[in-house]
């Protein structure tokens, strides 16, 4: 699996976060949460590979993870960034099929069938056979989000044997997207990591979808980790006003009356010092 000890994060001099522990496993679906400038996508860069960490350790499969070959690690993991962008008008066809770059000569044997039902599940679960034969630039934000997500779950599940290790990382992947998509989209993240035994980890600014999807939740606030824990443990009142700056109430959900329904104080004295309440997305 993909584990932090201690993980010290810069942007230029300025230290953003500090003594971050994080780990994660195969068939868990991990959330991060945090307000605006927290350094949530900071610390996926790192996780994803593409920011070296100015301390601590940080391992895939028990192998540091600055030793990754770029090619052998576009492998293991899938990076789905906060704004994909593309700047030519490609076939739908063509951007989902970028997915498969890292494969290119690694594919298991006899498996053409196989890698068709993959591009299918990838289609599927993202919701885009309908813009498979479109051009990009036609699409809506919306839709581009969705077709981005296709192609990072192709690159995802393409020649994996059996039971290997795979991480999918997602940055803010609901932005885009109506309340359907962001539902749709989470739960087929939720599927993949506990049918497919996947590792996923996702920001999202939406607490009570976090609360609802993910197993695990890792709470940002003053450059270190503010909580950690099920969304059961660590949404209360006391770690989100310490998280966000506003007061919130959290009641039991009622449909999933295991996890946490969080309602954040929408009035002005729900607010901390130099924030409105309105602040939070």
């Amino acid at each position: 699996m993909l584990i932090a000890r201690d993980i010290c994060l810069q942007r230029g001099r300025r230290q953003i976060l500090h003594g971050i522990d994080l780990q994660l496993p195969a068939g868990r679906m991990t959330g991060i949460l945090g307000a605006n400038g927290a350094g949530k996508s900071t610390l996926l860069a790192a996780l994803a590979g593409e920011l070296r960490p100015a301390g601590g350790v940080l391992t895939l499969l028990e192998q540091p993870l600055a030793h990754w070959a770029p090619e052998a690690l576009a492998r293991q993991r899938a990076v789905l960034p906060q704004n994909p962008s593309l700047q030519f008008d490609l076939p739908v066809a063509t951007v989902i099929g970028m997915g498969a770059y890292p494969h290119a000569g690694a594919a298991l044997p006899g498996n053409a069938r196989d890698d068709h039902q993959v591009l299918q599940r990838a289609l599927d679960l993202a919701d885009v056979n309908h813009l498979y034969n479109r051009r990009y630039r036609e699409l809506s934000g919306g839709e581009q989000q969705r077709v981005q997500f296709a192609r990072v779950l192709h690159q995802l599940l393409l020649a994996r044997p059996p039971g290997e290790y795979r991480l999918l990382l997602l940055d803010e992947p609901t932005a885009s997207l109506d309340p359907r998509h962001q539902l749709s989209l989470l739960r087929a993240v939720r599927s993949l990591t506990h049918d497919d035994g996947i590792a996923a980890c996702v920001i999202l600014h939406d607490v009570n979808l976090a609360a609802g999807c993910c197993d695990h939740l890792l709470l940002l606030a003053e450059g270190t980790v503010a909580a950690s824990g099920t969304p059961a443990e660590v949404l209360t009142p006391p770690i989100l006003h310490r998280v966000y700056g506003v007061e919130a109430t959290v009641l039991p959900h009622p449909h999933q009356p295991e996890r946490p329904l969080v309602v954040f104080d929408v009035s002005d004295r729900g607010a901390g010092p130099g924030k409105s309440s309105q602040s939070i997305d």
